[in-house]
């Protein structure tokens, strides 16, 4: 069951991936779906 939704691109950080979320999701819990 979620709360809200953002669609993103993840971008390269050094040897690893990166993404932004807005900083009102930051202490919260998130789960990360890959789709493609």
């Amino acid at each position: 069951m979620g709360v809200e939704v953002v669609s993103k691109q993840v971008k390269q950080s050094g040897n690893s991936g990166r993404i932004y979320l807005p900083p009102t999701w930051v202490g919260k819990k998130v789960k990360i779906i890959r789709l493609d």
